[in-house]
């Protein structure tokens, strides 16, 4: 890993909103609006993972790069990068058990190992990726996940962004510790309504994540299994 953020290659792979929110052509040809392109992304993954699968899916399409596939791969992968490896073989195994009646996921560890390579091709063999957990821990940071931030604000900004919503819930007056930082308020505050517009937005709930029924209508648009 880096040494620092700044000289590392997450730092080097931060991206403009737009790059982010674009929907590869080929999902647009079947029919996947910008909105059900982010749902499919807010449920699958979380912390590393979902930032692989996040980056993936600002060079790839879902058409050519199957989520139910990428999402387990994904989790492989970074499990391997964090030193907390999980075999393949208990992906494919807790898959099967978990979506046993749909044969759309009906992978082998064939298919996590030959995804597993084309990903760090996606992913340009950038594997390092600095979280906000390191400087912050708490469950606005683990919601920030479902969004795309990670891809676009270091993870320090993003830290601040949380620190200053719970100091606004809490009714508790940061100003002159956010002056010392001499930090951008203008970004933080962004982050901050991006973050409160997510909640908004999609209401979710955080033990059960978002329902059944916004993200089968998207997964049916895309191809099967061959």
């Amino acid at each position: 890993m880096a040494a620092n953020f700044w000289t590392s290659s997450h730092c080097k792979q931060l991206l403009d909103q737009e790059d982010v929110d674009k929907v590869p052509q080929a999902d647009s040809d079947r029919g996947i609006t910008p909105e059900e392109f982010r749902l499919v992304k807010i449920h699958m993954v979380i912390a590393t993972a979902v930032t692989y699968f996040r980056r993936v899916y600002t060079r790839k399409s879902m058409t050519e790069y199957d989520p139910r596939l990428v999402a387990p791969t994904c989790l492989y992968l970074a499990s391997k990068v964090e030193e907390s490896t999980v075999q393949a073989r208990l992906l494919v195994f807790y898959i099967k058990k978990m979506c046993a009646s749909d044969e759309k996921y009906r992978f082998e560890i064939k298919d996590i190992l030959e995804m597993e390579m084309k990903l760090l091709e996606a992913l340009d063999y950038y594997l390092v990726v600095y979280h906000p957990y390191r400087p912050l821990l708490q469950g606005i940071v683990n919601d920030t996940y479902k969004m795309d931030l990670i891809l676009i604000h270091p993870p320090y900004m993003i830290a601040l962004a949380c620190i200053y919503i719970a100091s606004v819930l809490k009714d508790k007056d940061t100003t002159l510790w956010f002056e010392e930082l001499r930090v951008d308020m203008n970004i933080v505050k962004n982050i901050s309504m991006e973050i409160l517009d997510f909640y908004d937005t999609y209401k979710i709930d955080p033990q059960r994540g978002l329902p059944e029924d916004k993200i089968a209508p998207v997964m049916n648009k895309l191809p099967s299994k061959a």
